[in-house]
């Protein structure tokens, strides 16, 4: 057995081989090591002696899927290793084989997937000229969806940051990359897995991703002559990536995947892109802090009840459209859900009896399903029916196209509810699986089960009345089986077919055929219908698995409309309203709300704002006003309305008319990355460098405090420069949003006709502040840094300091003692006083008639005057 055993795990290495003993997995050696850690069961030994010991431990057969989820969680590739034959019929050892192998990205094990994310396994190649690198093929495919996907992507410069907005965005759990690529792809593949720590990397024999082994292995999978038309047919390095994550699959399911039957290309072209860090600042998918999912975009715009809509609605928010005509299709069949909202609840009722088709579909062509996915199959299909008759009853549009989309597939639901009992068990070899009715000899089989007596009873009865002997009975002993009984008197009177089988002191025992055939029949019923209910299934499980492609199909159709009922029910439960989608420049938001904000308030207490951007007037808009007023939430909440808009969604405003755009860049907020060895600053500074190198006209920009993370000056002038630049870009601009706490840039609304001045309203009350939350034309005379800190509860004797400190850093450098103006205490001026001395320095020029110097009245609006004004009068208070 060890030798069968090692022999398997030599084939396997990398894994932990569960090797099938009875009703048990087994593991030995270091595997059993490992797993008893892991699985948190008992290591034993198969030897008692200490030279021999062989450490092995076990799980039950039936409880297989939980061990084997604990096993892949902690990032461990498990084969599952059975007895391909009957122990009965075996000569010598029972023959075994791998069956399978579970990794973390390939696996449909319900317990080992979220439901509502996809599960991916990525694959990549390289196009190299000697060491610099040209480009990367990339391709994903969920096992448990059938999603199979391509991509190609050119390098420039050696950076990844394409790539890893790509990955990241599709966020596997496992890595595919040949052996000899490995060290070329250090740097990312370092970066790869600090932003996705759970990612496991699996290495490959270099020959699996050779381009014609993998255009070979996509050939005879898709049975195609070219891939043309899968539109990748000159994508050489994508290629190599999709053949050799195929030959992955098919090595590790050794089986049918016939449910695999498309190749789709993977293309930023048509969707909105969203690159990594702005998907991660405007938290689309999970939190900032803890990466949570509640607290997200999606966790609140999640209506869907299917596994597949919530599936659809994540990937629509990482893929949003850029088609207008595609977009305007989703809005209109929003609005149409919206406006009737008996057949939306009609529609939602039918989905809650759909279980998740594309994993059920996956698991039975695989070999994985059992008799209780059948039956969610068969409650689920039983829906359909009535939920394309409610799609089909609606005006001609995106709603009536899914319905036609629809296949009710009644043929798999009659398979299914003629041939699968309800109560069928998760288990195939223990019988109760297939319904009375379905099969003659089945029927027969259960038959001589239940009803075995009373055959043997109505024998008893035939014979006694053939023979003329009224006390002739049937008995059964293990030795002999069934026989018949007759005392001695009676014996001559038998039939000539009664055969002898034994004499007792006052009886004779004897058999018939009949009597021989009817034990055998029975004594062997329930091996036989055990092997022929397993039988009857896999030809069943084979029938359904034939019309995958119908079934998937569906499943589409399911999750589309699924997906859209959800964008009408959150309209309908938050009081979104239909964007007017544009394809001019203009971007004019009434009354918009931030869609996660305001759930967590109370209602009514959430302040909107509008925002009016273009490519004319307010093309840049600066934005002032202290911490915690809300410039962070007005900056979000707009990239936020913009990208609903464009996946179909009705919007969180009064009133949206959003413009098409092909990128959001956000640069939100900043902290240091210790994993990557970068500063606050340099995080700050990467972000930036992207947004200023790929932004176009067609852009949306939210910046959010740039510089702050260097000196003052610095940052002042790093900001400048970033406004400026984004003014200019192209002699065209970006639509940008750009709050920050350098009054200075304010005065750049003065260089240029395209920047306005906006700041976050606030009021003085008794020395402290109140927060409107109110986006106004201006800027805001004050940072109010210190009144915040008071409100965050800074010591009083604390903020009364900061606050001299304030002043005297605006009177002047130095004062009249020489000493430098920041360090002037009133307490220490107090016991100076009788000893204050003529300055050895000369005294800085007063900062108001400075200001007063650098003044051009006849440059000034009257808007700009009446500021300046205001400033002075702020000042003159101050200094009290």
């Amino acid at each position: 057995m060890l030798r069968q055993y090692l022999e398997i795990k030599e084939q396997h290495p990398g894994t932990i081989l569960f090797y099938r003993m009875g009703d048990f997995y087994e593991m030995f050696f270091e595997d059993a090591e490992i797993a008893s850690r892991v699985l948190g069961i008992t290591l034993t030994s198969r030897s008692r002696e200490d030279a021999q010991q062989v450490p092995m431990c076990g799980v039950p057969y039936h409880a297989l899927t939980g061990y084997l989820g604990k096993m892949v969680k902690a990032g461990y590739r498990v084969a599952i290793c059975e007895q391909v034959e009957d122990p009965k019929q075996a000569k010598g050892i029972v023959r075994r084989e791998v069956v399978r192998v579970v990794t973390p990205g390939v696996t449909t094990d319900e317990q080992l997937l979220d439901e509502k994310s996809n599960t991916f396994v990525c694959a990549l190649a390289v196009s190299r000229k000697g060491q610099k690198l040209l480009a990367l093929g990339l391709s994903f495919l969920d096992l448990s969806t059938g999603n199979f996907l391509i991509s190609e992507l050119p390098l420039s410069d050696g950076r990844y940051e394409t790539v890893i907005d790509e990955i990241t965005r599709m966020q596997p759990a496992e890595l595919l990359v040949a052996e000899e690529e490995v060290e070329l792809l250090a740097d990312l593949l370092d970066q790869l897995s600090v932003l996705l720590p759970g990612l496991c990397l699996t290495k490959r024999h270099d020959s699996t991703f050779e381009r014609h082994q993998a255009h070979t292995t996509l050939l005879e999978h898709f049975q195609v002559s070219s891939l043309a038309g899968f539109g990748c047919d000159g994508l050489d390095t994508g290629i190599r990536a999709a053949g050799g994550l195929l030959a992955y699959i098919q090595e590790t399911q050794k089986t049918e995947l016939s449910y695999i039957s498309s190749l789709r290309l993977l293309t930023r072209s048509g969707f909105l892109i969203i690159d990594e860090s702005s998907r991660r600042n405007l938290e689309l998918t999970e939190t900032l802090i803890g990466n949570r999912r509640q607290g997200s975009v999606l966790s609140v715009l999640d209506l869907t009840l299917t596994p597949m809509g919530a599936r659809l609605l994540r990937q629509q928010l990482l893929f949003p459209l850029q088609d207008k005509g595609r977009i305007e299709r989703r809005l209109a069949a929003v609005a149409l859900l919206l406006e009737d909202s008996l057949r939306r609840r009609d529609i939602q009722a039918q989905f809650k009896g759909i279980y998740d088709l594309e994993r059920l579909c996956s698991r039975l062509v695989l070999g994985h399903g059992n008799a209780r996915d059948m039956s969610s199959l068969k409650f689920s299909l039983a829906c359909l029916p009535e939920l394309k008759k409610l799609l089909m009853n609606t005006p001609a549009g995106l709603l009536q196209d899914l319905g036609l989309e629809l296949d009710p597939l009644f043929d798999l639901h009659d398979l299914i509810a003629q041939a699968i009992r309800d109560d069928a068990p998760v288990t195939l070899r223990e019988g109760g699986l297939i319904r009375e009715g379905f099969h003659a000899e089945l029927d027969e089989l259960l038959v001589l089960l239940r009803d075995g007596k009373q055959l043997v009873a109505n024998l008893e009865a035939k014979e006694r009345q053939r023979s003329g002997i009224a006390k002739l009975k049937v008995g059964y002993n293990k030795v002999f089986g069934y026989y018949f009984e007759v005392s001695h008197a009676q014996k001559g009177t038998l039939p000539e077919d009664f055969i002898r089988k034994q004499t007792l002191a006052n009886a004779e025992r004897f058999i018939t055929p009949e009597l021989k055939e009817l034990e055998e029949r029975i004594t062997t019923a329930q091996d036989k219908r055990l092997t022929l209910e397993y039988e009857l299934f896999l030809q069943i499980r084979e029938r359904i698995a034939q019309q995958s492609t119908r079934l998937l199909k569906t499943a589409h159709a399911v999750a589309r409309a699924d997906f859209l009922v959800s964008l009408a029910e959150a309209a309908d439960r938050y009081q979104y309203n239909k964007p007017c989608i544009s394809e001019g420049d203009a971007l004019i938001i009434r009354e918009g709300r931030h869609p996660v904000i305001e759930r967590s308030l109370e209602a009514g207490r959430f302040v909107p704002n509008d925002v009016h951007l273009d490519q004319e007037a307010h093309e840049l808009l600066i934005i002032t006003g202290p911490n915690m007023a809300g410039k962070s939430t007005v900056l979000r909440q707009t990239a936020l309305i913009v990208l609903l808009a464009h996946i179909g969604s009705f919007v969180p405003a009064a009133q949206a008319e959003i413009c098409l755009v092909d990128r959001i860049f956000t640069r939100v907020g900043a902290m240091d990355d210790l994993r990557r060895g970068q500063s606050t600053f340099m995080v700050e500074m990467n972000e930036t460098a992207n947004i200023l190198n790929n932004a176009t006209e067609r852009s949306l920009v939210i910046l959010d405090e740039i510089g702050r993370g260097t000196s003052t000056y610095d940052g002042l002038a790093i900001a400048w420069a970033v406004a400026e630049d984004l003014a200019e870009k192209n002699g065209r601009g970006v639509k940008t949003m750009f709050a920050t706490h350098y009054h200075e840039l304010t005065d750049l609304a003065t260089t240029q006709q395209r920047i306005r001045n906006y700041s976050i309203a606030v009021r003085e009350h008794k020395g402290s502040i109140i927060f409107l939350h109110k986006l106004v034309q201006g800027a805001a005379s004050r940072s109010y840094g210190i009144q915040v800190a008071a409100l965050a509860g800074v010591p009083k004797q604390v903020v009364q300091r900061a606050q001299e400190i304030l002043t005297n850093i605006e009177r002047g450098e130095f004062t009249p003692t020489g000493e430098p103006t920041i360090a002037v205490s009133t307490k220490k001026a107090q016991r100076q006083q009788a000893v204050c001395q003529l300055s050895l320095f000369p005294t800085k020029e007063d900062i108001l008639c400075q200001r007063l110097k650098d003044v051009d009245p006849d440059d000034l609006s009257p808007k700009q005057a009446q500021d300046l004004l205001y400033e002075m009068i702020e000042e003159v208070r101050r200094r009290g």
